[in-house]
């Protein structure tokens, strides 16, 4: 039980503070344990205490009296927000309610997507993800007003303002688009801020290979539960001619590996609108959204309400019978397994499509699922421009991957796919030879 100390109890308390302020710019604080500075905290207040008996009292009191004296400040700004929030329209508080303190995303977000899709599957545009993103994006700018839009210097680039989309500027903060600037790890920071705080939902574009220079920004939304959308655009190799300092081979993995980071890669329009939806209802945590410089072939052919990408992967062509081979795919390279499933297929072979654009969501489903979604094909081939690093847990080490193992090169897309062999040629060649057929 804390006792009640009477005034003078400390004997020099300036000399508590100048100890104490000493203390936290002392490199071995850093590297003390909380306990050890706690017991060096105790200690310096029995050497100070007039009565030493109550010195571990004294610490307590002082540290709490000095914690609610700063709460203390902000009462009277409360009172008058409390007064001012009361007296708010029903419809603007309701909202207000919804935005800030409840933190939920519109009711019509899923209703909206859905419509997205049907219109997507009746006139399927061959056009590149980044350009499927902002097509999501114009509908999810009218349906969900929280959401604020920006870049890091690469607006035409990343296809994150939409048409009419008001910017904000030094001396108009009433706009729902901001100029980062080339500042990746400032802007993936502010938004973690503004995130934070409430009222606002951002999302912010860079090219994936970028994510270097934003990664501490990001990895701390991931540790503090931020939910941030971070539009990656120029996301392999088929961004061409920029070459390899600008094509991401290693950053898919890397991300896939940091805790709590969502990750989709779409394989076309219909799923850019799908996994623009679970970015936006991803609540707990930071989502990245890797999309593609070059135009992709349209894989989703059939309306469907339900959101496919939700389980991080699903069976996009079944094979006529039991399956002799599984391909496994993601974003730009699920055309690729489409069209070697096809060819596969007209030789007798039975194979199956499974598009996954989140591995690490597919890796997160309860086993009877995830077995269901990635089958028991004797032969498993994994296609992605990237690195291998985590495919294993889905073709197995023995498992044939289609895909990077060096850094890339400066030509134009189509070039660079055949000359790294990520092409359906290859993985027909890599199936038929494991299957010993000619």
């Amino acid at each position: 039980m804390t006792r009640t100390l009477s005034p003078g109890a400390l004997r020099g308390a300036d000399e508590v503070s100048v100890v104490i302020c000493a203390m936290a710019g002392d490199d071995n604080a850093y590297g003390e344990s909380v306990r050890r500075r706690q017991n060096t905290i105790r200690q310096l207040f029995r050497r100070l205490c007039r009565e030493p008996a109550l010195a571990d009292d004294l610490a307590q009191q002082t540290f709490l009296q000095a914690w609610r004296s700063v709460g203390k400040q902000g009462a009277s700004a409360h009172a008058d927000w409390r007064r001012r929030f009361d007296a708010m329209p029903d419809a603007q508080r309701s909202e207000f309610m919804r935005r800030v303190i409840d933190r939920k995303r519109p009711k019509g977000l899923a209703e909206a997507i859905r419509k997205l899709k049907d219109k997507l599957v009746a006139d399927p545009p061959t056009i590149a993800t980044r350009k499927a993103s902002e097509m999501a994006l114009e509908v999810l700018v009218a349906e969900m007003p929280e959401l604020l839009l920006g870049s890091a210097d690469l607006t035409p680039s990343n296809n994150t303002r939409t048409k009419g989309l008001k910017e904000v500027t030094p001396d108009d903060f009433s706009g729902r688009y901001i100029h980062y600037g080339i500042r990746e790890m400032g802007m993936a920071a502010a938004m973690n801020g503004i995130s934070t705080h409430g009222g606002y939902a951002p999302a912010g574009g860079t090219f994936l290979t970028f994510t270097d220079y934003a990664r501490p920004s990001m990895r701390i939304a991931a540790l503090s539960h931020v939910p941030v959308v971070y539009v990656m655009t120029h996301d392999s190799i088929g961004l061409g001619e920029d070459g390899p300092t600008h094509q991401p081979v290693e950053h898919l993995a890397a991300l896939r590996a940091m805790p709590n980071m969502r990750l989709f890669r779409p394989a076309d329009a219909v799923e850019t609108a799908e996994c623009w939806q679970l970015a936006l209802e991803n609540t707990t945590g930071p989502t990245v959204l890797a999309l593609s410089r070059q135009n992709l072939t349209p894989v989703r052919t059939l309306a469907s309400a339900d959101n496919l990408c939700s389980h991080g992967g699903y069976e996009l062509v079944a094979a006529k019978s039991d399956a002799k081979v599984s391909l496994y795919a993601s974003g730009s390279e699920v055309e690729i397994a489409v069209a070697a499933q096809k060819e596969l297929a007209g030789r007798g072979i039975a194979t199956r499509v499974v598009s996954v654009p989140s591995l690490e969501l597919l890796l997160a489903q309860p086993a009877d699922r995830r077995q269901a979604i990635v089958g028991n094909a004797p032969v498993k081939i994994a296609i992605e421009a990237a690195v291998r690093f985590g495919w294993d847990a889905i073709i197995g080490p023995d498992g044939i991957f289609v895909g990077m193992s060096s850094f890339g090169a400066s030509a134009p897309a189509k070039a660079l796919y055949k000359h790294f062999g990520i092409t359906a040629e290859a993985v027909i060649e890599a199936a038929s030879k494991r299957l010993n057929v000619k």
